[in-house]
Protein backbone atom coordinates (compact mmCIF):
# COMPACT_ATOMS: atom_id res chain seq x y z
CA UNK A 1 0.00 0.00 0.00
CA UNK A 2 1.00 3.57 -0.62
CA UNK A 3 0.78 5.48 2.66
CA UNK A 4 1.21 9.23 2.99
CA UNK A 5 2.56 10.11 6.43
CA UNK A 6 1.27 13.49 7.58
CA UNK A 7 3.37 16.15 9.29
CA UNK A 8 1.98 15.56 12.79
CA UNK A 9 3.02 11.89 12.64
CA UNK A 10 6.54 12.80 11.49
CA UNK A 11 6.83 15.44 14.22
CA UNK A 12 5.64 13.09 16.97
CA UNK A 13 7.91 10.29 15.77
CA UNK A 14 10.94 12.58 15.90
CA UNK A 15 10.21 14.25 19.22
CA UNK A 16 8.88 11.10 20.93
CA UNK A 17 10.85 8.18 19.45
CA UNK A 18 9.09 5.54 21.61
CA UNK A 19 5.60 6.83 20.77
CA UNK A 20 2.86 5.12 18.80
CA UNK A 21 3.42 7.51 15.86
CA UNK A 22 7.10 6.48 15.83
CA UNK A 23 6.09 2.82 15.84
CA UNK A 24 3.63 3.49 13.02
CA UNK A 25 6.30 5.27 10.99
CA UNK A 26 8.63 2.29 11.36
CA UNK A 27 5.82 -0.11 10.46
CA UNK A 28 5.01 1.84 7.31
CA UNK A 29 8.70 2.02 6.38
CA UNK A 30 9.14 -1.74 6.83
CA UNK A 31 5.89 -2.96 5.27
CA UNK A 32 4.56 -0.41 2.80
CA UNK A 33 5.49 2.22 0.26
CA UNK A 34 5.91 5.44 2.22
CA UNK A 35 4.90 8.66 0.50
CA UNK A 36 5.76 12.17 1.69
CA UNK A 37 4.49 15.39 0.18
CA UNK A 38 6.99 18.21 -0.22
CA UNK A 39 4.54 20.44 1.70
CA UNK A 40 4.69 18.05 4.69
CA UNK A 41 8.47 18.31 4.75
CA UNK A 42 8.30 22.11 4.63
CA UNK A 43 5.73 22.10 7.46
CA UNK A 44 7.86 19.70 9.51
CA UNK A 45 10.92 21.93 9.26
CA UNK A 46 8.85 25.02 10.09
CA UNK A 47 7.19 23.43 13.15
CA UNK A 48 10.49 22.04 14.42
CA UNK A 49 12.15 25.44 13.97
CA UNK A 50 9.43 27.06 16.11
CA UNK A 51 8.72 24.35 18.71
CA UNK A 52 11.72 22.02 18.94
CA UNK A 53 14.74 23.35 17.01
CA UNK A 54 17.05 20.83 18.70
CA UNK A 55 15.35 18.12 16.59
CA UNK A 56 16.06 19.76 13.20
CA UNK A 57 19.33 17.82 12.67
CA UNK A 58 17.52 14.55 13.53
CA UNK A 59 14.80 15.41 11.01
CA UNK A 60 17.38 15.93 8.28
CA UNK A 61 19.04 12.59 9.08
CA UNK A 62 15.66 10.83 9.09
CA UNK A 63 14.65 12.37 5.76
CA UNK A 64 18.01 11.49 4.22
CA UNK A 65 18.01 7.88 5.41
CA UNK A 66 14.34 6.92 5.09
CA UNK A 67 13.07 5.38 1.87
CA UNK A 68 10.03 7.23 0.53
CA UNK A 69 8.47 8.64 -2.61
CA UNK A 70 8.42 12.42 -2.60
CA UNK A 71 5.36 13.90 -4.29
CA UNK A 72 4.71 17.58 -5.02
CA UNK A 73 1.82 19.49 -3.49
CA UNK A 74 -1.03 20.01 -5.97
CA UNK A 75 -2.97 23.26 -6.04
CA UNK A 76 -6.20 22.29 -7.82
CA UNK A 77 -8.81 20.68 -5.58
CA UNK A 78 -10.24 17.22 -6.10
CA UNK A 79 -12.13 17.21 -2.78
CA UNK A 80 -12.33 20.14 -0.39
CA UNK A 81 -10.93 20.11 3.14
CA UNK A 82 -11.67 22.72 5.82
CA UNK A 83 -8.08 23.80 6.49
CA UNK A 84 -6.74 25.53 3.37
CA UNK A 85 -3.12 24.65 4.23
CA UNK A 86 -4.03 20.94 4.06
CA UNK A 87 -5.68 21.24 0.64
CA UNK A 88 -2.51 20.81 -1.50
CA UNK A 89 -1.53 17.74 0.53
CA UNK A 90 -4.96 16.14 0.11
CA UNK A 91 -4.92 16.99 -3.61
CA UNK A 92 -1.49 15.38 -4.00
CA UNK A 93 -2.62 12.24 -2.15
CA UNK A 94 -5.57 11.89 -4.54
CA UNK A 95 -3.61 12.65 -7.72
CA UNK A 96 -0.71 10.34 -6.82
CA UNK A 97 -3.04 7.48 -5.83
CA UNK A 98 -2.18 7.19 -2.15
CA UNK A 99 -4.16 4.46 -0.35
CA UNK A 100 -3.98 5.81 3.21
CA UNK A 101 -3.21 9.17 4.81
CA UNK A 102 -1.79 8.46 8.27
CA UNK A 103 -2.62 11.49 10.38
CA UNK A 104 -3.81 12.92 13.66
CA UNK A 105 -5.31 15.96 11.92
CA UNK A 106 -9.05 16.22 12.60
CA UNK A 107 -9.62 17.98 9.26
CA UNK A 108 -8.30 14.96 7.37
CA UNK A 109 -10.01 12.51 9.72
CA UNK A 110 -13.41 14.17 9.27
CA UNK A 111 -13.34 13.56 5.50
CA UNK A 112 -15.65 10.80 4.36
CA UNK A 113 -13.45 9.28 1.67
CA UNK A 114 -12.89 5.73 0.50
CA UNK A 115 -9.65 6.52 -1.35
CA UNK A 116 -7.44 7.64 0.15
CA UNK A 117 -8.65 6.58 3.58
CA UNK A 118 -7.60 8.89 6.41
CA UNK A 119 -6.64 7.08 9.63
CA UNK A 120 -5.18 7.73 13.03
CA UNK A 121 -2.25 5.64 14.24
CA UNK A 122 -4.63 3.50 16.34
CA UNK A 123 -6.96 2.94 13.37
CA UNK A 124 -4.00 2.06 11.18
CA UNK A 125 -2.68 -0.57 13.58
CA UNK A 126 -6.18 -2.02 13.91
CA UNK A 127 -6.57 -2.05 10.11
CA UNK A 128 -3.19 -3.75 9.76
CA UNK A 129 -3.98 -6.27 12.49
CA UNK A 130 -0.57 -5.32 13.89
CA UNK A 131 0.44 -4.84 17.48
CA UNK A 132 2.44 -1.70 18.13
Amino acid sequence: MRILVDTNILFSALVFPRSRPAQALLHVADNHEMVLCDRNIMELRDILQRKAPQFLPDAEVLLAQMSYELIPAVDHAEKLIRDAKDQPILNAAIIFDVDIILTGDKDFLSLDMEHPRCMTVAQFFEYEGAEE
